[in-house]
């Protein structure tokens, strides 16, 4: 399998070329300043202020939380990907020197981090549970590497391989070495992109031992924690190391537990060392933590880490709507993994398909329309006055944030979303896979040859995908996914039918030439959802989904009191293209019943007959919730038999 260079993709229209327009034209910029604390009325940074301080570039001291510098290193990784379809002189000038900024606080022998530059250079990894000095090389690292194929620079790259050095000598499975590995996790991925440029053995040993050692006994975190005398926050929890998936070795794990962020990475990176190691242990242990994650603990819209406390997993069918976290930064850590997945378990679509339900719903929720406000949190209930009044609910915001003290979702979010090329196509050997669709111009080399698509879509407003062929090898084989959510659908090759060869859920094409129009037409019916019945909290709900597109009710659209809303077991929704709503976005209208109030001021009272009036309800694609007025929202509505 050959990694897909975002090159060889040019996302042309629609859909998805709005959102990585929006990213470069005014996530960026903001973001930008938001890391150099220019934005009004918002929380600092301190991102770009920390390096300069600990350059000696300015006076000051050490702002913002322990794990800072990996805000500015997942910016730096977006506007490399933006520049690789993009290309900007202006940009990079300023990138330039924001990487010059950033070296000039590298210590002489390679250490950077400007937590403990700042603050005493002699308590550095002194807390690998806690304080993230290895997530952060991580998140730089990975920035490094997209910096230097896009623009073939690599003075952050050696910085950071510097850097790598200094923490293979001092961790490590050998004498004399600390025993650890990161309390948070992404330092393991980054290495093996790392390896794929410099081919250095010890790159990967480094990513692999990191895997290994991670919850083995006697357990590190203990040791370190009784050693130095750090604070052990999960002491008193539920989960205690497994927290940091840190409760037994890694293949030994059956369920996905603690923060999830945190655990996503690291599946991440067990799929990459498993990959390149060809230790089948390993990915048997991804796929069956792919399969607790994606069959039990994830919620319709991609959404995952159902608890506020910890961040976390909990338990199979755990799903809450209004209490959920479903963190942002979570949603696109299972597009990694899933990514990786499809990737090396045999281009099944089952990994296609959630990878598309999180991007198109969990992951792009958390921006809003105009791209500079977000969430952290993304629920599928909400009522204002229980998010002010409830302490067990006020984590959930009825309107995003211009920033965050903790801003890990916003430049991860932009350098996702920067890089969608790579998740719509991958290649692998003579055949080209369409993961995702999109309307975009595609060149790109296989083994056989060049082929190049130029494709046309409205997805996922409409099921129509159409792929002219502007250059293809006779031995080329191209792979279009059939998503799971699509019961009919019809392909045609130059006007006539072709065979519907699937093969792991992707339509298989072969004996193509150069000239011929595919037209892949996928019927996309409005689907009424209910939740397996082990999800207590849906028992007689259904949710709403057209396509890949999960629906929901907004208070604007609908008046309050959403839960008195209910669908007839019968109900049937009509879509409505609307171009002046957010780039084109369809809506569903039904009817609906709506709960009559009974009149009486009683708290308590006999039971009789509800009485329902007829509405008319609208409902919204569920990633573009809260970008009116702030009011109630849900996505589960109960059903009348």
């Amino acid at each position: 399998m050959t990694e897909f260079s975002l090159k060889d993709a040019k996302i042309t229209g629609n859909f998805w070329q709005n959102f990585m327009e929006l990213v470069r034209t005014e996530v960026v910029p903001y973001q930008w300043a938001a890391l150099n604390d220019r934005i009004e009325n918002a929380e600092p940074s301190y991102c770009m202020h920390n390096f300069q301080v600990a350059a000696g570039k300015k006076a000051g001291k050490h702002g913002g939380l322990v794990f800072q510098d990996s805000d500015v290193a997942k910016f730096l990784e977006a506007v490399a990907y933006v520049l690789a379809w993009h290309p900007d002189s202006e940009l990079e000038n300023i990138i330039d020197a924001a990487i010059d900024d950033i070296v000039a606080a590298q210590q002489p022998d390679g250490y950077l981090n400007t937590y403990y530059i700042l603050n005493g250079l002699e308590k550095r990894f002194t807390n690998l549970k806690d304080n993230h000095e290895l997530y952060c090389l991580g998140h730089f690292l990975e920035a490094a590497v997209a910096y230097y194929h896009t623009t073939g620079k690599d003075k952050l790259l050696k910085a950071l391989i510097k850097y790598v050095d200094l923490v293979d000598s001092l961790i490590g499975a050998e004498d004399g070495k600390t025993h650890g590995y990161p309390g948070h996790q992404e330092i393991e991925l980054a290495l093996i992109k790392l390896y794929e440029i410099t081919q250095d053995e010890k790159h990967l040993k480094l990513a692999k031992y990191f895997i290994d050692e991670r919850g083995k006994t006697p357990l590190f975190f203990q040791e370190e924690t009784e050693k130095q005398g750090n604070n052990f926050y999960w002491q008193h929890s539920l989960f205690q190391y497994g927290y940091y998936q840190a409760h037994k070795p890694v293949r030994e794990q059956q369920h996905a537990v603690g923060h999830s962020v945190r655990a996503l990475y690291m599946y991440s990176g067990m799929a990459d060392v498993a990959h390149k190691t060809g230790d089948e242990t390993l990915m048997n242990a991804c796929k069956r933590l792919w399969s607790d994650v994606t069959s039990k603990q994830m919620y319709i819209t991609g959404g995952v880490g159902s608890s506020h406390y910890g961040e976390a997993f909990t338990f199979g069918y755990d799903l809450p709507n209004d209490t959920v976290y479903a963190e942002t930064c979570a949603s696109i850590a299972l597009a990694f993994f899933a990514r990786r997945m499809l990737e090396y378990d045999g281009f099944k679509a089952e990994y296609a398909d959630v990878l598309e339900q999180t991007l198109y719903n969990g992951i792009i929720s958390g921006m809003a329309a105009d791209g500079k406000s977000f969430f952290y949190v993304n629920p599928l209930e909400v009522v204002p006055k229980a998010t002010q009044k409830d302490q067990l609910k006020s984590h959930v915001k009825t309107q995003r944030q211009k920033w965050f003290g903790c801003a890990c979702c916003p430049p991860n979010l932009a350098r996702i979303l920067a890089s969608l090329a790579s998740y719509a196509y991958a290649k692998n050997n003579d055949t080209l896979y369409i993961n995702l669709f999109a309307e975009s111009e595609v060149k790109s080399k296989l083994q056989s040859g060049t082929i190049a698509l130029n494709i046309t879509t409205r997805y996922p407003w409409s099921g129509t995908i159409t792929v002219k062929i502007t250059e293809i090898s006779p031995k080329s084989t191209l792979a279009m996914r059939i998503p799971g959510w699509c019961e009919k659908y019809s392909v045609k090759i130059n006007n006539a039918a072709a065979n519907k060869k699937l093969q792991n859920g992707y339509l298989t094409l072969t004996t193509l030439k150069t000239g011929d129009e595919i037209i892949l037409d996928l019927d996309m019916p409005v689907n009424i959802i209910e939740s397996n019945p082990a999800v207590r909290e849906n028992i007689g709900k259904v949710a709403i989904m057209r396509g890949p597109i999960v629906y929901c009710l907004e208070e604007v659209d609908n008046g309050d009191n959403l839960h008195h809303i209910a669908l007839p077991a019968n109900a049937t929704f009509t879509h409505h293209h609307d171009k002046d709503f957010y780039c084109g976005a369809v809506t569903l209208q039904t009817t609906a019943k709506k709960l009559q109030p009974t009149g009486t001021q009683s708290l308590y009272q006999k039971s009789h007959p509800p009485k329902y009036t007829n509405v008319t309800t609208k409902w919204i694609p569920y990633y573009l919730w809260a970008n009116r007025e702030p009011g109630e929202m849900c996505c589960w509505v109960r059903v009348l038999n």
